[in-house]
This record gives C-alpha cells, sequence and structure tokens, in this order.
C-alpha cells in the first residue's frame, strides 16, 4: 500500500496537537450526493482513528488515519483567522521511490537501521 509506520504516527501526533481545534472536513462525492464541507471540533485521538465533533448538528464521527493518507477525506486545521490545510506526503512518490532501489541499496548499503523503521506496513 506504502503508507508508512513513521507517517501514521506523525499524523496521529499532528492531529493529537491539536485536540480542541476547529477543522473543516471535505468529505468527496457519493453516488448520490454532493461533496461535504463540514465544521467540527477535534474530540480525541486513538491508535488507528480519531473523532470529531460536528457543531451545526452535535454529532460525533471518526476517521481512520489512512483516510487522510488515501484522500478520502481532507482536513484544514484552524489557526485562529483561516482554514490551513493538513499537510499529507503523497503516498504514490514514496511507494514509487522504494521500487526504484536495488538490491544491493535494499541489503544495506542506503538502509540503515533506523531507515527500517520507515519502510511501508507488512515490509519490515
Amino acid at each position: 500500500m506504502g503508507i508508512y509506520k513513521a507517517e501514521i504516527a506523525n499524523m496521529r501526533k499532528n492531529i493529537g496537537e491539536n485536540v480542541g481545534q476547529k477543522i473543516i472536513i471535505k468529505e468527496p462525492a457519493g453516488k448520490r450526493s454532493k461533496p461535504e464541507e463540514r465544521e467540527a471540533t477535534i474530540e480525541k485521538t486513538y491508535k488507528d482513528y480519531f473523532m470529531v465533533r460536528f457543531d451545526q448538528v452535535n454529532r460525533v464521527g471518526s476517521y481512520n488515519y489512512t483516510d487522510l493518507f488515501m484522500k478520502t477525506v481532507e482536513v484544514s486545521i484552524s489557526n485562529g483567522n483561516d482554514y490551513v490545510p493538513l499537510s499529507i506526503p503523497d503516498v504514490a512518490d514514496r511507494k514509487n521511490k522504494l521500487h526504484k532501489l536495488s538490491p544491493e541499496q535494499v541489503e544495506g548499503k542506503i538502509l540503515g537501521n533506523s531507515e527500517i523503521e520507515d519502510m511501508p506496513v507488512g515490509i519490515a
């Protein structure tokens, strides 16, 4: 899949640092609906997902961190004046870089012990 454990951990930390902040969540259009953009507040973060409370309907929702990487949802966080899009590394670029390594590079010439933790989920 190409999503790295370290990137998910960084995303979890970034969202965790913004608990209580206002965000805008953009969800893509479904088969019979148009795209939705709703204002919410980050309530809690967990290992695999985070919870938000939607302001207008007083309802709770949850989203996976992988939803952000796969661009299933987009999140913009309030900085006080505006909403700034949450920066997300492009999964396809990282995946393509891994496949361009030669076998010698993979065996240890480039990948040191610290980089093994950054390998995609399921490979390390």
